[in-house]
């Protein structure tokens, strides 16, 4: 029975979510501020962590910087702001998704479902000590065995986003909302386009590698050892 962390300062949505993920046999622990729920994970381990961008205290990315000096938890993040560069932040800060407010706790505790069916897959390999991709966002260039790549915006987003972690498994939706692009029924199979260009962007830097890995029904993750 996994056991789930809610980090949410507003009672009124946290009440929700419990009531939602209770539903399906989780059990669950209410902190209403960052410091208290990190405090709570130092004594008590959690399956799952749904944490808010908005506390009082810290915000939901610093926050989520310290937890995972200590922890790779699974975690999903709350946020009233669907900028682009707030989605992009919590991905490559570590969250594993992200929900808008208002959303409704049925698709969050999906969400979670979802996670934790890929969390427990296990890893295929251990990621490389150096990394084979540099990535300069200031200049929104990547360099891949140490030749440039003439890269897309929507590609460099979805590469970059890879890359930041080795082996993490990314659903489709979740690099579409890094691009940028609508989340419509459909509109997730762009994804699908631009991992075919990336593919062979980087076959003509070294035509022996595939580093970028399908897990059907899953997505899509880095896999250095390929």
């Amino acid at each position: 029975m996994p056991h789930i962390l809610i980090i949410e300062d507003e009672a009124a949505i946290a009440d929700t979510l419990v009531f939602a993920l209770r539903q399906e046999g989780h059990t669950t622990h209410w902190t209403t501020l960052a410091g208290e729920g990190l405090r709570y994970l130092d004594t008590t381990p959690a399956d799952f962590v749904i944490l808010d961008v908005g506390l009082p205290d810290l915000s939901g990315f610093e926050a989520l910087k310290r937890l995972r000096r200590r922890s790779d938890v699974p975690v999903l993040f709350l946020t009233a702001r669907g900028e682009e560069v707030d989605r992009i932040v919590g991905l490559e800060l570590g969250a594993d998704d992200y929900v808008v407010k208002p959303f409704s706790p049925r698709e969050v505790a999906t969400r979670v479902r979802g996670i934790l069916k890929r969390a427990a897959r296990p890893a295929a390999f251990a990621p490389p000590s150096a990394p084979e991709f540099a990535v300069d966002r200031a200049r929104a260039s990547i360099h891949w065995q140490g030749q440039s790549l003439t890269l897309t915006p929507s590609e460099f987003h979805v590469l970059a986003c890879l890359v930041s972690q080795p082996g993490r498994i990314f659903t489709r939706e979740q690099l579409l909302a890094v691009t940028g692009g609508p989340a419509l029924d459909g509109y997730e199979r762009n994804v699908d386009s631009h991992i075919k260009t990336l593919r062979a962007k980087l076959r003509q830097v070294d035509a022996t590698r595939e580093p970028i890995r399908t897990h059907r029904g899953f997505g899509y993750a880095y896999d250095p050892a390929i």
